[in-house]
């Protein structure tokens, strides 16, 4: 298959025309007319996945996070993101980019995320479109209600560990069933979530400030996980839509490359702080 058929049908899965106008998705570098026979699909295009690519002979790497988000001047093998671009190059591999198209598609990453915590889909947390199909987000539902704490494990058990792990803010005993999730930073949905009436929700990113007030108001509980582990689910989906696309005739893999910034936990052994 050429690096072309490979697009159409990532593009059919994810148009880029539901993308967000700031974001910068689609093929960064590549010849659309060589060959492919084997792609690797990551969250992050880091040195590390860059490295995975050559020493696994693919020739796409496919990320969720762009390389170039924001506007460069040039892309020199002496600068840290010019030098996975030349390493790529060199070795005869592409990168393409599925962001925010793949954030609002259905499926996309939050529908991988609920597929994680056994959540039975019922739709957008904040719709797209006309039809309710399409947008950020997704609410779904539990088989049966669980405690808050029992649903944190979940939360932590369906998700590659980090050195974050999983927070939860909200009454340990607070029953959940109905829950939103959103891969990535979410927490400009907090107000959202509320409005949807679920009893929990998770995301990644959540800030102090904008937390506290959320649980002081009486919103649902509050679920924080690591960014990459949130979208990670994803991976495997993008990866079975090429599989099933090109019927063997592509090996895609899926990295399990830890690509979560943080490196090092500490637990502090200070006394501090008031009840």
């Amino acid at each position: 298959m050429k690096l072309a058929d490979v697009i159409a049908v990532l593009e059919a899965a994810y148009p880029p025309k539901i993308a967000e106008k700031w974001d910068a998705v689609g093929l960064v570098c590549g010849d659309p007319d060589e060959e492919v026979t084997r792609v690797l699909v990551c969250v992050d295009p880091t040195t590390s996945t860059v490295d995975e690519t050559v020493e696994s002979g693919a020739q796409l790497l496919l990320t969720h996070h762009p390389l170039l988000l924001r506007g460069v001047n040039g892309v020199p093998a002496d600068d840290p993101k010019g030098a996975l671009v030349h390493k790529l190059i060199r070795n005869g591999a592409a990168l393409y980019c599925a962001h925010t198209n793949a954030d609002s598609a259905l499926p996309g990453v939050s529908d991988a995320l609920a597929q994680a915590l056994g959540l039975t889909v019922l739709g957008p947390l904040d719709p797209a479109d006309a039809d309710g199909d399409i947008g950020l987000g997704r609410i779904g539902e539990l088989p049966e209600a669980e405690p808050l704490r029992v649903f944190a494990q979940r939360v932590a058990d369906a998700l590659p560990a980090t050195v974050q792990g999983v927070r939860a803010a909200g009454d340990p005993e607070r029953l959940v069933k109905r829950v939103a999730v959103c891969g990535g930073a979410g927490d400009s949905f907090l107000a959202t979530a509320t409005r949807a009436g679920v009893d929990a929700y998770v995301t990644a990113d959540l800030r102090h400030h904008p937390a506290s007030e959320h649980v002081e108001s009486g919103g649902p509980a509050l679920v924080d996980v690591s960014h990459w582990a949130s979208e990670w689910p994803w991976c495997e989906q993008a990866a079975e839509i090429l599989r099933q696309a090109f019927g063997g005739r592509v090996d895609v893999l899926v990295s399990t490359r830890r690509t979560d910034p943080w490196t090092v936990g500490a637990t502090s052994s200070a006394a501090g702080g008031h009840a």
